[in-house]
């Protein structure tokens, strides 16, 4: 891809991300998001249809970097061990403004609910490998559950501004998996 594409499609991202820091998504227009980046409003169109396209695009990337960064550092690909668990929280504390962010928008497509969703699918693959003897249905409930635990702990750690570690956020919600003993957790 021709470099100054890159840079144009940077700049555009980067632009909207400052303004959901600023104002709520929808209030925000493609003239704000060009005015911000320095590019005209059709160097937006031209890579983006509209700002839901942006955004996706931005969710898309983010959770891209996230898994590669995080998967890099464990070659199981799975959320099955905590070491991986902590390189998650790690890699979204590194990235603090960006992702929390990301967390408070709620209007349209959220980064949370693509978040559980990476999460959900990570934990039925684990759970698929280990071949567990139970039904789908209690597999996919299980899968929820969790996810949507982890994403909210999470939020909810941003929110207190980090009132811990990131190893002792992870240490307790290691625990908690470890409580419900539905899947063999690895420490390492």
């Amino acid at each position: 891809m021709d470099r100054r594409i890159k840079k144009n499609q940077a700049a555009i991202m980067n632009a909207l991300m400052q303004l959901i820091a600023e104002k709520e998504f929808e209030k925000i227009t493609i003239n704000d998001i060009a005015e911000r980046a320095d590019v005209n409003r059709g160097t937006v169109y031209s890579h983006y249809s509209d700002k839901y396209d942006l955004l996706d695009n931005c969710i898309e990337a983010q959770l891209t970097h996230l898994m590669e960064s995080c998967y890099s550092a464990d070659a199981t690909g799975t959320f099955s061990t905590k070491s991986l668990l902590l390189h998650t929280i790690k890699e979204i504390k590194q990235n603090a403004p960006l992702y929390k962010i990301l967390l408070s928008i709620k209007d349209v497509s959220s980064f949370r609910i693509h978040l559980n969703s990476m999460i959900n699918k990570q934990i039925m693959e684990h759970m698929n490998e280990t071949n567990l003897s139970i039904d789908d249905l209690s597999k996919s409930i299980f899968a929820q559950f969790m996810s949507s635990a982890i994403v909210g702990v999470i939020e909810w750690w941003f929110n207190q501004s980090m009132p811990c570690s990131t190893e002792e956020l992870t240490d307790r919600l290691w625990t908690l998996l470890e409580m419900n003993q539905l899947i063999p957790l690895k420490t390492s």
